[in-house]
């Protein structure tokens, strides 16, 4: 059978055989199916889906097209943390450094900005010098000695995924469910975790915009962790509007920062410690009434904020960013977009405030365009606040002037204002253990 004939099968509904999926992932990781038949895969997969036995079988092809890190030498328990993708979503950053402050050793494969969503690798590519691309012995040696490591797939671990995540990412194949399970998972196993939480994103900045569908996803995540003897659970949380205040790549960074410092924004903070929480407890480091406890102590110490510097140190980045922020990427022009009426802030939508984001060039259009680590957005006014005409709801920040019309048309279509005070939903939704 030809690999188009592969593609046909899954254009006319049937379920594909272990063997057509194990030649999908070998194929494309050896490269000797072009881009073009893999994206028409994608494209037919994400038309009429895939059963849970295909998606597991998915996910052990990309896992197996690549090492499985063994972190057996390095002591205590390995939790992984994963989130699905929304706007303004840094808590990998602050969550990671925080964890291994109360003990728990955190290995994190993260990836890069997929559609209107940020990546945590470009973010932390903002910082001068950081290395997202170590060898799995750097890894271990940066997980031994901090406690954490947030690095990028390297080429042995989990590289067809590599390659299917950027294809997505240009050909509108993003949203779907065992797509998205599969690449989630075969990361997470690889690394080499014990255990896992994972950040089941829901709403209109996320890629599952019903909650019956984060609900599902979460439920696949949790069944194929478990499946492969990760203890794994999953937090459904909201993503209608952009988390914290700040979008971009080193504006989140700076606000990462804040956060360690005790301050930051409070949606943020929020969720931050609640996934940290859930990080501990499967740890197994501290029961789930002390966890929060434990989590204030890290950061009112500053022993979080120290972890941090040791982790931006350890892959070769210049942690005086820390204090000095003016080493991380800038904007050199910012424009404002205003409140037209009084009321309070009804909506701020998520999705269009992360294309507005990409169009100032703070992520990608095609596979390969260069990021602008100093562009982005900063929140002034979220959901519920008030505001009188002519006051900032969102500042736009951004070095070069071709993309700020089109960022300044979504921004304005982003807001909505309305007369009375909006009923804002909880930031957690939901729980699949």
């Amino acid at each position: 059978m030809s690999f188009v004939d592969v593609i046909a099968k899954k254009r006319d509904g049937h379920a594909l055989a272990r063997e057509d999926i194990d030649r999908f992932v070998s194929g494309v990781t050896a490269a000797d199916i072009p881009d073009y038949q893999a994206s028409a895969l994608l494209m037919a997969i994400v038309l009429r889906g895939m059963s849970a036995e295909e998606t597991s079988w998915l996910t052990d092809a990309m896992v197996r097209s690549g090492e499985r890190v063994d972190l057996s030498e390095i002591p205590g328990i390995k939790v992984g943390k994963h989130s699905t993708g929304g706007v303004g979503d840094k808590v990998s950053i602050i969550l990671a450094p925080l964890a291994a402050a109360c003990g728990v050793v955190v290995p994190k494969m993260s990836g890069r900005g997929l559609g209107h969503t940020g990546g945590t690798l470009d973010k932390l590519e903002s910082i001068p010098g950081y290395r997202t691309n170590l060898t799995i012995d750097e890894f271990k040696g940066v997980l031994r000695h901090v406690g954490t490591s947030i690095i990028g797939q390297s080429a042995s671990l989990a590289p067809a995924d590599k390659h299917l995540y950027a294809l997505r990412d240009v050909t509108a194949t993003v949203e779907s469910i065992p797509l998205i399970a599969a690449s989630v998972m075969s990361k997470k196993l690889a690394e080499g975790g014990n255990a896992l939480v994972l950040d089941v994103k829901c709403g209109q900045g996320a890629f599952m915009r019903k909650q019956a569908d984060a609900t599902e996803l979460a439920r696949m995540l949790v069944a194929i962790g478990s499946g492969a003897g990760v203890r794994t659970e999953a937090l459904i949380t909201a993503m209608d509007a952009p988390l914290g205040r700040a979008v971009g790549n080193a504006v989140e960074v700076i606000e990462c920062i804040e956060v360690l410092k005790g301050r930051g924004p409070e949606d943020l903070i929020a969720l931050v410690t609640t996934l940290a929480a859930r990080v501990l407890v499967l740890s197994g480091l501290s029961a789930e009434q002390e966890a929060g406890g434990a989590i204030a102590r890290a950061v009112s110490s500053g022993a979080a904020l120290e972890r941090l510097r040791m982790l931006i140190e350890a892959q070769g980045g210049d942690a005086r960013v820390i204090d000095e922020y003016g080493r991380l990427a800038s904007a050199a022009r910012r424009r404002a977009i205003a409140a037209d009426r009084d009321g309070y802030v009804d909506a701020l939508q998520a999705d269009l405030i992360g294309r507005a984001s990409m169009a100032l060039g703070a992520g990608r259009q095609r596979v390969g365009d260069r990021i602008d680590h100093g562009a982005g957005i900063l929140i002034v006014r979220k959901p519920g606040e008030a505001v009188r005409a002519g006051d900032t709801i969102v500042e736009l920040v951004y070095n070069a002037e071709h993309g700020i019309e089109t960022a300044s048309a979504l921004a304005q279509r982003a807001i909505r204002i309305t007369p009375d005070a909006p009923v804002l939903p909880p930031l957690v939704l939901g729980r699949v253990a």
